[in-house]
């Protein structure tokens, strides 16, 4: 896909993936370099559950990021199929960004990983070093040597004399070398005209946005029993008629699903409280999201054991 737009000479875009072990950092790294949010954030562990493109625009490049779901050994069918989202996705960029988080040392997932984008032949793999705000400068500078120790050991065939292409520190909550990191993945991106108009900042469509910020309401707060068994499928969005154009309204009806009725009880709350929560903080992003004021129906349901079924796991988009 590219666009009949007159484009500066020398003008690069292309795809990159940021990929990482769950809880990386990739998600608010994507968020940082639009400027909006186009995916998800949680404290919970694999929270990303779609591939949410996000759109740089630079006046001499153009970057689309491309966050997938944490790779991982995959315990459940549905983790098979993230792990195969991430490895179908992978295989289509211009280059890869590794997130490794700076306060915490290199385990046995990262290394995982980084064995997996090896067989990614001569594609640019590039380690982001997040979380710098939570480190001090020793334990950065240890954290930086350590990295590329471990492109050094792992990814020997790579571009150049193997390794990373690059290691850059990166805060996203702190804004600090964002802007670098966006410079950097642009120098492995192709020449090419913009892929996307100006302004355009995701793909996704609102629906998908949308049940993607209810998850992210309905995961925060939550005990840490609470595994990852939450889905959200939003089943109508529309504009309500007649209303004054000056007074639109969007009415969204969507379905909450868990695993088990002990969830059920955990989402909705003593008296419906956690659920009136979640719907208070999901209409606040839904409405930044959308420009307009919304109507949000929230239910919950029970899809025993749907992480381990094929046909709920269809059902409900994966």
């Amino acid at each position: 896909m590219t666009l009949s737009v007159d484009a500066p000479e020398n003008y690069r875009a292309g795809f990159v993936s940021l990929v990482g072990r769950p809880n990386a950092g990739k998600s608010t790294l994507t968020n940082a370099l639009v400027g909006q949010k186009v995916a998800i954030t949680s404290s919970k562990p694999q929270t990303t559950r779609h591939t949410i493109r996000g759109i740089v625009h630079r006046p001499d490049f153009q970057l689309i990021l491309v966050d997938t779901p944490g790779i991982h050994r995959p315990r459940t069918l549905l983790g098979e199929r993230l792990n195969d989202l991430v490895e179908a996705t992978l295989a289509e960029m211009d280059a890869v960004g590794l997130c490794i988080p700076a306060d915490e040392k290199i385990g046995p997932g990262d290394r995982y990983i980084v064995e997996q984008l090896a067989g990614l032949n001569r594609t640019p793999i590039i380690a982001f070093v997040t979380k710098t705000d939570k480190a001090g400068p020793a334990a950065l500078t240890e954290q930086l040597l350590a990295v590329q120790r471990l492109g050094e050991e792992l990814l020997p065939n790579t571009i150049g004399d193997g390794g990373f292409a690059d290691i850059v520190p990166v805060s996203a909550v702190k804004d600090h070398q964002v802007d670098v990191v966006a410079e950097v993945l642009s120098q492995h991106l192709p020449a090419s005209p913009p892929l996307y108009p100006d302004g355009e900042l995701t793909d996704e469509p609102d629906h998908v946005l949308v049940a993607e910020l209810i998850r992210e309401a309905a995961l925060e707060d939550v005990r840490d029993e609470l595994p990852h068994s939450v889905a959200v499928v939003v089943e109508d969005m529309q504009a309500r008629e007649d209303r004054p154009e000056d007074r639109p309204l969007v009415d969204i009806w969507a379905q909450i699903y868990v695993e088990r009725d002990s969830q059920k009880g955990i989402i909705i709350g003593k008296k419906g409280a956690r659920l009136r929560a979640i719907g208070a903080q999901a209409r606040t992003n839904i409405e930044r999201l959308l420009g307009t004021p919304v109507f949000l129906d929230l239910r919950v349901k029970v899809a025993k054991e749907w992480q381990r079924d094929p046909k709920q796991l269809n059902r409900l988009g994966f």
